[in-house]
């Protein structure tokens, strides 16, 4: 089992999304903390696009604080937008973020499943920046169909699954509370419909915890398509992003379940929206170190 640093460190310093110049003193900060493993994101298509036009700086600049790209995400909601023109738009920039994650040698490509295309009444989630326990309101159009909104994302993550493969990177997709995707079961039944052995989840304890799930019971349920872990606390009232330990999180559990399978992929620190945010990566780093090592991980 490895550690590294999810990039809500610097969207929670620096804002959503944080700019190329504020990305370069998020990644030197993540090195001062003790991290040598991080992710990185390209937040709609100018934000992708700029990290991508800057990566040979980005890369020279974690080559030298000897930090490794282990994900990237190009977060592109379009990827399920009614209009097929804008469908197909997000899919050429998910294959921009493919090119990008290979230049970084990452292991991995990660994307999300977006909120539903209703019309929200009031706050929208992760439009303008990350709220967490944000209650929302939603108008459906008498014309919604659930069912052809579901073959927009199959259709979609089957395509982003695909050009995955073809770059040798896996895909992995993270349950978010507010998204379409936003528990264990609903990853799974989107698994079965793309039916790809490269297709696997982001174990988000936050979200899911705060989606009432049984964590190691969702550790059991994906096993061995878990490619990647996103560690943080919260009392399963809201979906927060505390320090491990911090909330009510059963990580021996969590934990227990991962060694079971023989998970040894990284396990990123998610801390967000916290004040002494610093002090927070530094404590959680710890607390994931040693649960891990008492567990024999």
């Amino acid at each position: 089992m490895k550690i590294s640093c999810c990039w809500l460190y610097a969207i929670s310093k620096y804002g959503y999304p944080p700019s190329i110049a504020d990305t370069h003193r998020a990644l030197q900060e993540m090195a001062a903390l003790g991290f040598t493993a991080v992710e990185l994101e390209g937040v709609g298509e100018e934000n992708l696009r700029a990290v991508s036009a800057a990566r040979q700086e980005l890369k020279a600049r974690c080559d030298g604080l000897g930090l490794s790209v282990v994900n990237f995400c190009p977060v592109l909601p379009d990827l399920v937008h009614p209009d097929k023109s804008r469908r197909v738009q997000a899919l050429d920039l998910f294959k921009l973020g493919i090119e990008t994650a290979s230049f970084f040698g990452c292991e991995m490509v990660q994307t999300i499943s977006a909120t539903p295309p209703l019309t929200f009444v009031g706050p929208a989630p992760y439009k303008e920046s990350l709220t967490y326990g944000q209650p929302y309101q939603v108008k459906v159009d008498p014309a919604f169909q659930w069912n052809v909104l579901w073959g927009w994302l199959t259709d979609s993550m089957g395509a982003c699954a695909d050009e995955a493969d073809r770059a040798g990177l896996k895909l992995c997709v993270e349950p978010r509370v507010g998204e379409l995707v936003s528990n264990t079961d609903a990853l799974l039944r989107l698994m079965d419909a793309v039916d790809s052995d490269n297709f696997g989840a982001v174990l988000d304890t936050s979200h899911l915890h705060a989606q009432k799930e049984i964590l190691p019971l969702s550790v059991e349920k994906l096993a061995a398509r878990i490619f990647y872990v996103h560690a943080a606390d919260n009392d399963g009232q809201t979906n927060q992003h505390l320090t491990p330990g911090k909330g009510t999180v059963d990580w021996d559990g969590v934990f227990g379940a991962l060694k079971k399978h023989g998970y040894a992929g990284h396990v990123a620190v998610d801390v967000g929206n916290v004040p002494d945010l610093d002090v927070q990566y530094k404590e959680s780093k710890v607390f994931v170190e040693t649960l891990a090592s008492r567990l024999g991980m």
